[in-house]
C-alpha cells in the first residue's frame, strides 16, 4: 500500500472518529450517517484541501454538507 492511499485512510478513520464524537454517535452509526448523506464521498474527493485543514475545520464541512444532503445531525 502506497504511503499516499496509508494517509487518506487514516484521515478518513480520524474524521469519522471525530465527527462521531462531537455529535455523540457511535463511530458505526457516524460511518452510515456520512456515507448515506455524502460524507465520506466528499472526504475522498476533497482529500487534497481538507486534510490541510485542522479536524475541527474538515468536521464543520462535514456537518455541513450533509445538512445539505439530507442530514439532520446538529
Amino acid at each position: 500500500m502506497s504511503r499516499e492511499i496509508a494517509n487518506r485512510i487514516e484521515y478518513t478513520v480520524t474524521c469519522i472518529s471525530e465527527f462521531s464524537y462531537r455529535h455523540s454517535l457511535s463511530y458505526q452509526h457516524a460511518y452510515l450517517y456520512l456515507k448515506k448523506h455524502g460524507g465520506i464521498a466528499f472526504l475522498k474527493d476533497c482529500y487534497e484541501a481538507e486534510h490541510l485543514l485542522s479536524i475541527e475545520d474538515a468536521i464543520d464541512d462535514l456537518t455541513l454538507l450533509c445538512k445539505r444532503n439530507g442530514g439532520n445531525v446538529a
